[in-house]
């Protein structure tokens, strides 16, 4: 006979059961212990609430053990929060401006990563929760112990108790999957037939778009400030590049022979990328392959293809060049992401600038980056600053029964956009109804009876903190609202009053939240999105345009970073990538119409930019570049304004503020016109040149959905080993320009 299957919940059900059970134990365990053991009611509440702030209001991502390591450092802030709280607390006004400031600067965090803005709502908790009466400073003592204890308790169970399961696949393991896949790209090409079959490139899909952040958790994302975060996503970005150039790498033209430079660069991007995937799993790799790439790579720049080399070795010369860039990108990255600042030594200074710098330094970049009005991080940080600011001085001025439940409806319900601030006010209205009846219900019934409630609190909190998460907004408040009031019928006498004071009490902060939604920023990252790329693509089009004339004119004569444009263009990558976060986090009506425009593609465009004027305008080492003849001058210097005047085109339909009628415009036919009347005598740089700028116009109609024009094997290559999805690159790879001043950024 067959045995019993096994009940199997759900795998989010799952997942949020055993959360669920560490925060139900932590703060039942603390709020029991302090209420019933020492007969302090301020420490129990100070015990039952930081739990459930840290671990049932924030969203820290990643497994129990990694949460327990971002809770650990907290505990001094949630000292600070309470004292700071409990002091501003005695006046009604010392304590809205206090909300004001430390809520944005605790909303502000979120420019830290997943993990910090993750925490915020609970630590702004830490803060609300000491800021109603008893305004009693003497109880600072009884509250930090409360607080601590059920902090200590929350992170043990988290640490040890139910372990989550699978793991997920660490970034650094994808990175090099995508290191592997290089090396079987590069294997494939440096020996016969020197192709890649169709089911080749299509393997690599996967690995490529497995390195979009919108396809990694949260909890592995690279999207932290410090040296190894900004590294590892440099590594991912260079590894998808590397892909995308292997693949539409042509055949050597002829019968290459066994000493053709570009099949001695296919070997050495074969060695080192093999070398990097070891390094990124951890084993012992020496620099031996790193260090032979960049001796070809400086071989090939330095022997560009003679006056006799036709259009086809020439343009296979510069697709070499990128591939070989890219792979020791790649490299670098890596090194830097597994060893720190103590790899910075064989760092490029442009590129990777952030390996020399220190961690205080790298977070003062990151804030001041995003210190503006065209930030979405500062948007959101002011409006749920304004709103919990206006809820605590309501609460004080009109003296609120409970006014701790209007600020924790403001911070709970509060969103990015008005309709959904509207759609969720509603639900959770509705869910609050039906838990206030069931409480004012329970609480009629059964009185004074503490023993029932504190019997019923555990069981009612597991169950809360499992559903909630999963049915949503509704469920969420309609459980809480009864968990709230089993916890306060203990720690006073309660009537079925206690119901109905929490009912108007979210009444009012959800009217608040609503309010603030709806004169600040309203639209959340819609219309700041378009906004951010229609100044990046203005930004690429400058850029392309200095470029090309340098190019022209025998390369740049001073550091790329002072280039005119690059540093306006780094910082407007960063704003758009930020917006396209948030945007991507934020439900899609009909009323918002940007389905038609590939936002990844734009991201794309900006990285292709930076990097192509880096590869172009800074040689490996000194050398003398002529100046172009005058028809490839002219050539390079045409291809480049119509590339400019492209992104100009799709920049003025992207602004929201602007009125272009919303049309197909044949970029590639508009832009290559003559390209098939290659000048005569053209020298290997003008190739590099046109090569960049043709994969800028394929990243424009990408954006515009006109790739239509392009079928031909090229592009169907480059779709297959890079196809743009809802994800969207980290900015790690680029230095905030800390706002106010051009001159601010030090690095590309």
């Amino acid at each position: 006979m067959g045995g019993v299957p096994k009940l199997r919940l759900p795998a989010a059900y799952a997942a949020t059961a055993r959360r669920s059970v560490r925060v139900t134990l932590a703060a039942s365990a603390g709020f029991y212990l302090f209420l019933y053991g020492f007969d302090s009611s301020v420490a129990a509440t100070y015990a039952l609430f930081a739990a459930v702030a840290m671990a049932g209001l924030s969203h820290i991502p990643g497994t129990g053990r990694q949460r327990a390591a971002i809770l650990l450092p907290a505990v001094p802030v949630c000292w600070v929060l309470i004292t700071i709280g409990t002091y501003l607390s005695v006046r009604t006004w010392s304590a809205a401006v206090g909300m004001l400031v430390i809520g944005f600067a605790l909303a502000f965090i979120a420019v830290g990563g997943p993990r910090p803005a993750g925490a915020a709502p609970g630590l702004q908790l830490m803060y609300i929760l000491p800021s109603f009466p008893p305004y009693d400073p003497g109880s600072l003592g009884d509250r930090l112990v409360g607080a601590t204890v059920g902090l200590a308790l929350l992170i043990l169970a988290e640490a040890f108790l139910l372990p989550d399961h699978p793991p997920t696949i660490p970034y650094r393991e994808r990175a090099a999957r995508a290191a592997d896949c290089a090396e079987r790209f590069a294997d494939a090409l440096a020996s016969p037939p020197y192709t890649l079959s169709e089911t080749t490139l299509r393997g690599a899909r996967p690995l490529s778009n497995g390195l979009r952040s919108s396809q990694v958790p949260e909890a592995e994302r690279p999207a932290g400030p410090s040296v190894r975060d900004r590294a590892l996503a440099h590594t991912g970005l260079a590894a998808r590049t590397l892909l995308a150039r292997l693949a539409v790498l042509q055949p050597l033209p002829g019968t290459p022979t066994p000493a053709d430079v570009g099949l001695d660069v296919l070997r050495a991007v074969r060695d080192c990328a093999r070398e990097t995937a070891a390094r990124l799993r951890g084993g012992r790799s020496g620099t031996a392959a790193h260090a032979e790439l960049w001796r070809v790579r400086q071989a090939l720049a330095a022997e560009p293809p003679d006056g006799r080399a036709v259009p086809a070795e020439l343009r296979r010369h510069a697709a070499a060049l990128e591939v070989a860039d890219a792979a020791l990108a790649m490299s670098t990255a890596a090194d830097i992401a597994v060893r720190g600042r103590a790899a910075a030594a064989t760092a490029a200074p442009g590129r990777f600038w952030y390996a020399r710098m220190r961690a205080p330094a790298l977070w003062w970049r990151r804030l001041t980056g995003h210190l503006g009005q065209r930030s979405v991080f500062f948007q959101n940080a002011v409006r749920i600053s304004l709103a919990l600011a206006a809820a605590r001085a309501i609460a004080g001025l009109d003296t609120l029964p409970h006014g701790f439940w209007l600020l924790l409806a403001t911070l709970t319900l509060t969103r990015t956009t008005a309709r959904e601030t509207r759609s969720t006010v509603r639900v959770a209205l509705t869910g609050t109804l039906v838990g206030a009846l069931i409480a004012a219900t329970l609480l009629a019934l059964v009185g004074t009876d503490i023993e029932v409630y504190a019997a019923a609190l555990p069981p009612l909190m597991l169950v809360t903190f499992t559903l909630g998460p999963v049915k949503g907004v509704g469920w969420s408040q309609a459980m809480f609202t009864v968990v709230i009031a089993l916890v306060f019928a203990q720690l006073a006498p309660a009537t079925w009053q206690l119901a109905e004071f929490r009912l108007l009490d979210v009444l009012a902060g959800s009217a608040i939240g609503a309010v603030f939604g709806l004169l600040a920023w309203p639209r959340g990252a819609h219309d700041e999105l378009r906004r951010s790329v229609a100044t990046l693509l203005r930004h690429a089009a400058e850029t392309a345009v200095e470029t090309t004339a340098q190019v022209a004119a025998g390369g740049t004569r001073v550091p790329l970073l002072t280039a005119p444009g690059h540093r306006s263009l780094q910082h407007a990558l960063i704003m758009a990538e930020a917006a396209y976060a948030q945007y991507q986090s934020e439900p899609k009506g009909l009323a918002v119409p940007s389905g038609r425009y590939d936002w990844q593609a734009t991201l794309m465009a900006g990285h292709h930019t930076l990097w192509g004027a880096d590869r172009l305008l800074v040689p490996s080492e000194p050398v003398v570049v002529a100046p172009l003849d005058r028809d490839p001058t002219e050539a390079v210097t045409r291809i480049g304004d119509r590339v400019a005047a492209g992104m100009l085109l799709v920049s003025a339909r992207l602004d929201p503020t602007g009125d272009t009628p919303d049309t197909t415009v044949p970029l590639r036919a508009r832009t290559f016109d003559d390209f098939s009347a290659e000048p005569p005598g053209a020298p290997w740089q003008y190739y590099a040149a046109v090569s960049w700028l043709d994969a800028l116009v394929t990243d424009l109609e990408r954006i515009t959905g006109g790739l239509g024009e392009r079928k031909d094997r090229d592009s169907a290559r480059a779709t297959a080993a890079d196809t743009p999805d809802r994800g969207t690159e980290t900015s790690a790879s680029r230095p905030e320009r800390p706002h106010g001043g051009k001159g601010a950024a030090t690095g590309p």
